[in-house]
């Protein structure tokens, strides 16, 4: 039987931290807490393995935060740093762990200590397992998230859920929900906020709905989608997360159903009494994602005209040129920047400085393939499939069609960053995604190949927890 336990801690940043991604330059340390953050974690055992999920309310972790927590962890308990996923909830009112450049700049401090309390959760945790069942479920949530990179372009709508509950009980200990949405609700409408945004809204309807559990939100592959921007008003902002939390009942059963159940083991209900196997896997490749070297070309255009427009103090036509990519709407980079248009052009020609400067020093001789990590957890019949990237949703549902999963969750922004990953319509079309993420990532352009790399690599992970027989890992 599985063995399971969860736990949280409180990862809310202290005065003076930053927020992240809504502007640049713009220095925006938080005014009031909306609501506060968390690291959320769950541990399930099989007898021969082990595997972690930490879900965090952070925009984004890095390479470092990663590996700082995952040992932490590993000293405690001897879980291996393959068995244990870190993934972000992406929110925007939320402070970064290995920043973007110009978007919000990282406390060092509150960077240890949020790795220190996500670890302590994790530990928690694995102490306290029990004796634990799970049940995966997936509906099609559609009409809440749209395609921001092209009309009519596809998005990745189904909510996958993972339920664990006591064995003894029945009862619901912890609920895992998976859907894929830029989390941007919040931050129209309260951009000095600290806020979980719509995935803190799923997870606190979730665990009124089911008292006693601890809900966690996975944020899936949303690099290409966000929710609808009618959303973005105090009387409905709180409708796609109330939409999510509908979903999910409606196909795991109400808490009154399951406690009936519960009490008359042979009784009639609307919870299906069966569980999913007693299997835990864990796996993870290095995977070589081919870019390209960016030209002396483009790099001689952002430096020259950053420069002459710092010079003559011109903001004529920047839309179409140093804004063209730099934002997915410019006029909404002078409004953040207080509606002061100078303002704006100035911040960005200081970005460019920066990223070119940066770039020259080893743009000869910085190797083109960039390797990054690719992990797969299974706990019974779900499939947690993770990136460091902002992972394209035509990627998702062509793994969704290739891999046959019952139960596959996107986990993306997770044990590291690489920025947007795009497909080739937005690669073409020399995007934000395509485009300017590189540039605050300090990475070269990804290219029509890079995604075929990661989906591969993905497949290959999903295979690996697939396979019935547990591979050498230690427990």
């Amino acid at each position: 039987m599985l063995q399971a336990g969860v736990a949280r801690r409180e990862i809310t940043p202290f005065w003076g931290v930053a927020l992240t991604g809504w502007g640049y330059y713009i220095e925006r340390k938080w005014q009031r807490i909306h609501d506060p953050l968390y690291a959320t974690a769950l541990v399930v055992s099989d007898g021969t393995q082990t595997v972690v999920l930490l879900t965090l309310d952070l925009m984004l972790i890095d390479e470092a935060f990663t590996r700082r927590t995952r040992e932490l962890i590993t000293a405690a308990t001897g879980i291996p740093d393959s068995a244990i996923m870190l993934t972000c909830s992406h929110s925007h009112n939320a402070p970064a762990a290995g920043g973007l450049r110009g978007v919000g700049e990282c406390d060092p401090f509150y960077e240890e200590w949020a790795s220190k309390q996500a670890a302590t959760a994790a530990i928690v945790a694995w102490q306290q397992q029990r004796p634990a069942q799970t049940r995966s479920r997936a509906i099609e949530v559609p009409g809440i998230s749209f395609n921001r990179t092209r009309p009519n372009g596809v998005v990745d709508s189904k909510l996958s859920l993972l339920w664990i509950g006591d064995a003894l009980t029945e009862l619901p200990i912890a609920i895992v929900a998976n859907f894929g949405a830029h989390p941007t609700v919040t931050t129209e409408l309260r951009p000095w906020d600290v806020s979980r945004d719509v995935p803190g809204l799923v997870c606190d309807g979730l665990e009124a709905a089911y008292p006693g559990a601890l809900a966690m939100y996975v944020q899936g592959a949303c690099g290409d989608v966000n929710f609808l921007r009618e959303y973005q008003n105090p009387e409905r902002c709180q409708e796609p997360a109330n939409q999510l939390v509908q979903a999910a009942v409606s196909v795991l059963g109400t808490y009154e159903d399951m406690q009936w159940i519960a009490e008359r083991e042979q009784g009639p209900g609307k919870v299906m009494k069966f569980f999913s196997p007693d299997i835990v896997r864990s796996a993870q490749v290095s995977a070589a994602i081919p870019t390209r070297r960016w030209t002396r070309e483009e790099i001689d255009a952002d430096r020259r005209e950053a420069l002459r427009r710092l010079e003559q103090d011109d903001i004529s036509g920047w839309r179409e040129t140093i804004g063209r990519s730099m934002t997915n709407r410019p006029d909404d980079m002078v409004k953040r920047h207080g509606g002061d248009e100078r303002k704006a052009v100035r911040a960005m020609c200081r970005f460019h400085l920066e990223w070119t400067e940066q770039m020259l020093i080893d743009l000869e001789t910085r190797e083109e393939i960039l390797r990054t990590e690719v992990q797969a957890i299974r706990i019974g019949d779900t499939i947690l499939v993770a990136n460091s990237s902002e992972f394209f949703s035509p990627f998702a549902l062509g793994i969704r069609r290739d891999a046959g999963v019952t139960n596959l969750m996107f986990a993306c922004y997770a044990n590291g960053r690489i920025g947007y990953l795009p497909d080739a319509h937005d690669i073409a079309a020399k995007s934000y995604a395509g485009y300017q993420s590189p540039k605050y990532c300090n990475q070269f352009p990804f290219i029509r190949e890079s995604g075929v790399a990661m989906c591969d690599a993905m497949l290959e992970v999903i295979r690996q927890v697939q396979e019935t027989k547990p591979s050498a890992i230690p427990k």
